[in-house]
């Protein structure tokens, strides 16, 4: 099994599972959707090739070890609602555990970016992953953000991480 990954985790809602290639076409609708790619400069154009870069990304990292996005599943319906996980990140040369979250647009709004986070940040300190953990969150995406406050995170600096002005929101473990 890859290293920081949530596989057979559950929450509230959700199941983590590992992303296989057969979820591509449940996660194309994410990057059809112009809204989830507007705070985001330096993605392919067409959602087939960046839905394609996105999953060729995920299973480098599970085969490098570098943490990973988690398919996540409605419990009871086996349905595929978005993509979080626990991620190791260069920011400004330091290596960092970051907590990325994407969700299905039809989704948005119903609190599973902040379940799904929640889990993530409870798993990593549990398990002494790491004693800090980020979000990295493009300076205009006030939903992600909020995400990040509610899961008791701070801004700790802005910076530009490919190409795009972001604010690295932190939390420490207790």
């Amino acid at each position: 099994m890859p290293a920081y990954v949530l596989f057979n985790e559950e929450s509230d809602r959700l199941l983590f599972k590992e992303v296989k290639p057969l979820d591509f076409e449940h996660w194309l609708p994410f990057h059809e959707e112009p809204l989830s790619s507007q705070y985001w400069s330096g993605l392919p154009n067409d959602p087939r090739v960046a839905c394609e870069v996105q999953f060729q990304r995920i299973f480098e990292r599970y085969k490098a070890n570098l943490g990973g996005l988690n398919a996540l599943f409605l419990k009871g319906t086996n349905t595929l609602v978005g993509l979080c996980g626990v991620l190791l990140q260069q920011v400004d040369g330091k290596q960092e555990f970051e907590i990325g979250y994407s969700i299905l647009p039809e989704y948005w709004r119903k609190g599973f970016a902040f379940e799904a986070a929640e889990k993530c940040k409870h798993i990593a300190f549990e398990k002494k992953w790491t004693n800090s953990l980020i979000s990295i969150i493009q300076v205009d995406n006030i939903p992600s953000q909020k995400t990040a406050l509610k899961n008791g995170m701070f801004i700790d600096f802005t910076t530009t991480y490919h190409n795009n002005t972001v604010h690295i929101y932190r939390i420490n473990a207790k």
